[in-house]
């Protein structure tokens, strides 16, 4: 079974056995054995579904300290545009950025600018695939999605890198011409998702990414507060590069909408994904050319790891649009930086294997024949109870010696009663006369 570093683990010592996460989770990727939550790594894909569901905050993401970037002599910051909706009040992005330099950083290489390079670099590559409807890659949770749920999709995927690792990428070329060595340089990205934590561990489409760390927006969010008074007081310095189209990219729309296509949908939210990317494998979609998907409602801005609710940070990103009414909205001519390399992946994707019973494949086919066996005799009302999000994956599970039927309360029930009737028929024959005594 294929292993995977993840950024979203389980604080088993808050943890109450309660089934909130495996109901909501995408990939089936969550059981609750032994009154705790296990996630199985082999299924999980770090949307953090699981983060957002969990009351008792059980589910966090793992990913950089700040501190971590004093192991570089220069610090480069590579902040989502989700970031620029985190501020209240905060109406030029250009103070913001100046609170990444105040927290630590040498520099800042706008992941929004990378996005509109993105954006001018995959146009003509567009034309060149033949499959529709190309499924947009940017969001690693969605391609792993379709890596485990939806195989057959993965021709479909454009093949192309991330704004954040074009970004960390060109930063790294302009900092070596400054004359810094490489592994002087350092490139933090800053995220609102835990699947970005986990790309750049496991990246997607690529052999190596160019990201250091990843820093989450809540983590840095405070740090950046600490210095908002006396910055804000400052000359501003003009340190922006980026246009509201590469901006949009944070909300549900944006990539899509910078793409100037007219037969697009943008899709936010998973299990919104998940039941548009069934209709796309059953051919009942319609005649689409491109499908935006984001796995938070409201695309990035909705991710786990920002601070604001993602309705009120869409309100503040399209105030922060009208203060740059008169900013062109096309990216200027790609300089020689964006043509150092390829964005296109130089690594194929491929699907993942979840429901792979055994290694010999007769044996598989007898444990596939027994796993329906065992789903035909559960009650099939899917209530999580057993520890498992439905009954066929109980089923599963009991194939894989993971549980024991009884873990279903109506199986246990069942059995419980049997052995009732079962003591009742031992108890008459016991109390029944002894025939044939001697005399």
């Amino acid at each position: 079974m294929q292993t995977y570093l993840h950024s979203v683990t389980l604080r088993s010592e808050k943890c109450i056995g309660c089934t909130d996460c495996i109901k909501r989770c995408p990939t089936e990727a969550i059981r609750v054995r032994n009154g705790k939550a296990v996630i199985m790594n082999e299924r999980c894909i770090d949307c953090g579904m699981c983060i957002r569901v969990c009351r008792h905050h059980a589910k966090k993401a793992i990913t950089d300290p700040l501190r971590t970037i004093r192991q570089y002599k220069y610090k480069i910051a590579l902040p989502s545009p989700t970031l620029y909706a985190q501020f209240k009040d905060i109406q030029d992005v250009n103070l913001i950025l100046m609170l990444l330099k105040k927290v630590g950083f040498d520099s800042v290489y706008e992941v929004a600018k990378a996005a509109t390079r993105v954006t001018e670099m995959s146009k003509p590559l567009f034309q060149t695939i033949d499959k529709r409807p190309i499924i947009s890659s940017a969001c690693p949770a969605i391609v792993r999605l379709i890596q485990i749920r939806f195989p057959s999709l993965i021709e479909n995927l454009m093949p192309i890198m991330s704004p954040m690792e074009v970004g960390a990428r060109i930063s790294k070329y302009q900092a070596e011409a400054l004359g810094y060595r490489s592994e002087e340089i350092g490139t933090f990205f800053i995220s609102p998702c835990p699947a970005k934590a986990t790309d750049v561990k496991k990246p997607l489409g690529i052999e190596e990414s160019y990201v250091d760390g990843v820093i989450s927006i809540r983590d840095l969010y405070l740090e950046m507060l600490c210095y908002l008074k006396e910055t804000s007081t400052e000359t501003i310095e003009q340190i922006q590069k980026s246009t509201f189209d590469g901006i949009s990219w944070a909300m549900s729309g944006g990539e899509g909408g910078s793409l100037g296509l007219n037969k697009y949908i943008a899709v936010d939210g998973i299990e919104n994904v998940i039941r548009v990317l069934e209709q796309v494998e059953n051919g009942t979609l319609g005649e689409v050319d491109f499908i935006e998907s984001l796995a938070c409602i409201g695309g990035c801005l909705g991710g786990p790891l920002a601070v604001e609710n993602s309705f009120i940070a869409k309100s503040r990103l399209k105030e922060l649009n009208k203060t740059n009414l008169n900013e062109k909205r096309t990216i200027n001519r790609l300089t020689d930086w964006d043509r150092l390399f390829s964005i296109q992946w130089s690594k194929t994707i491929n699907s993942i294997p979840v429901l792979k019973l055994d290694e010999d494949m007769i044996k598989a086919m007898e444990k596939m024949e027994q796993l329906e066996e065992i789903y035909s005799h559960l009650p099939g009302i899917d209530c999580g109870s057993c520890g498992a999000p439905t009954c066929r994956a109980l089923a599963e599970d009991i194939v894989r010696e993971r549980a024991h039927i009884e873990d279903c309360i109506f199986m246990l029930r069942q059995r419980v009663i049997e052995m009732a009737e079962d003591m009742v028929q031992l108890s008459r024959k016991l109390s029944s006369p002894t025939v044939g005594h001697l005399k």
